[in-house]
């Protein structure tokens, strides 16, 4: 076994988001990742907007280490490679709207009767039932309806404000991809194949239950989140830029005043307990924020560290590819898409001490691997050419850029 999911087949079905994301943290760990897609269309993320050469960095960013095969579903022969292909996998993974996997003939009941081993992954927006389950999903409308856009308001009866990155579409991915690892896990203990479903919906709430709905828990004594801990958040300007500086416990409450020298802050009552500075907190974080500006960001980062105050540069994203830190973890990689050209990527963020990391291979054209893939599963060349003549299977055409 040269990586950790070597050996094992993945068919991904999925688009946008939230499918791929979950398929690529499974083709970075070695499975075999054969991403199905329509012909002339693939992978709406294909066609959105910041390309390079015909490649999207969207689509680049998360359909690393797979294969595509673009299949008409829609043909007889079309439908019958796909079963072919689920005969000889492990995993297939769906994000259609609830329904519409089984009207084309590849629902879980269809493809487990072909191969009951197989882990059959539902990814919805909405969940499959109740009266939202077929409705069109986006991640705004997720973060609305979970209660995380009220929670970045900071109070019940504060304007809702959407997180500025997609967290329900991305969190579903990571989450799905666990699911699968733990459905494989349980299948080589002999719970045979099953039917793994989870929705965007699900993700998120059950994201936030774990620091954000304390207010909820308490069946009986729920509380409503009338008062925001504080609209000042953690981000500090300085005479040359931003930090961010954050304490809890005694210790670093009184280092931070040691370093913002400022000892009376101790004595003051608003913030002799921890209690008291959570109460205190916008005068507290108006005090701090006042102190901060008198000088640079380098200055005190360099006070903070030294007293050992929580604290670290608040980077913009050009800025981030050149710190020193991420530098040293490696954690932004470098390589050479032989489409595109250079390409900067972040590496999968899991390591393993026993196992090296599988070689890295570049997003895939639209249908770049369909006469392999189906070869790789018996078709002869005769029998591959006569499903492109049929436009059943549709193989990367380069001269039709």
């Amino acid at each position: 076994m040269q990586h950790p999911l070597s050996g094992y087949r993945v068919i991904d079905t999925t688009a946008m988001v939230s499918g791929p994301v979950a398929t690529q943290q499974l083709a970075d760990q070695g499975a075999d990742v054969i991403k199905v897609e329509r012909p002339g269309v693939g992978d709406f993320t294909r066609l959105a907007a910041n390309q390079r050469h015909g490649m999207s960095a969207s689509y680049l960013n998360n359909n690393r280490n797979k294969r595509s095969v673009a299949l008409d579903l829609k043909s007889d022969d079309g439908l019958a490679a796909m079963k072919r292909l689920v005969a000889q996998a492990d995993v297939f993974v769906q994000n259609f709207r609830p329904g519409v996997a089984d009207r084309m003939g590849i629902g879980y009941e269809a493809l487990a009767e072909i191969n009951p081993r197989l882990i059959y992954v539902s990814i919805s927006g909405f969940g499959d039932t109740g009266p939202y389950a077929s409705r069109p999903v986006y991640d705004p409308l997720i973060q609305g309806l979970s209660g995380l856009a009220s929670i970045q308001g900071g109070a019940d009866d504060a304007r809702p404000r959407l997180v500025r990155t997609i967290v329900p579409d991305k969190l579903t991915g990571y989450m799905a991809a666990q699911a699968i690892t733990a459905a494989l896990l349980a299948r080589e203990r002999g719970a045979g194949g099953q039917h793994v479903k989870l929705s965007m919906l699900d993700a998120i709430i059950d994201f936030l239950w774990h620091s954000d709905m304390n207010s909820q828990t308490f069946i009986g004594h729920e509380m409503d989140q009338a008062k925001a801990a504080s609209f000042i958040d953690l981000i500090y300007e300085t005479t040359t830029g931003y930090i961010s500086v954050a304490v809890q416990n005694d210790g670093e409450w009184h280092a931070l005043t040691e370093a913002l020298e400022r000892p009376a802050w101790r004595d003051d009552p608003r913030f002799a307990t921890a209690a008291d500075r959570q109460d205190n907190v916008d005068e507290r974080l108006r005090l701090t924020q006042e102190r901060l500006a008198d000088d640079s960001a380098e200055h005190w980062l360099e006070r903070l560290e030294a007293h050992g105050v929580p604290c670290a540069p608040v980077l913009t994203r050009s800025q981030l590819i050149e710190n020193e830190q991420i530098r040293a973890n490696g954690i932004i990689v470098e390589t050479e898409h032989p489409v595109v050209g250079p390409l900067r990527q972040a590496r999968p963020a899991a390591r393993f001490s026993a196992m090296a990391s599988p070689p890295y291979r570049a997003a895939p054209r639209l249908g770049a691997d369909t006469r392999e893939v189906l070869a790789d599963i018996g078709y002869s060349e005769t029998d591959i050419e006569a499903l492109v003549a049929s436009g059943a299977a549709v193989p990367f055409d380069a001269t039709s850029e």
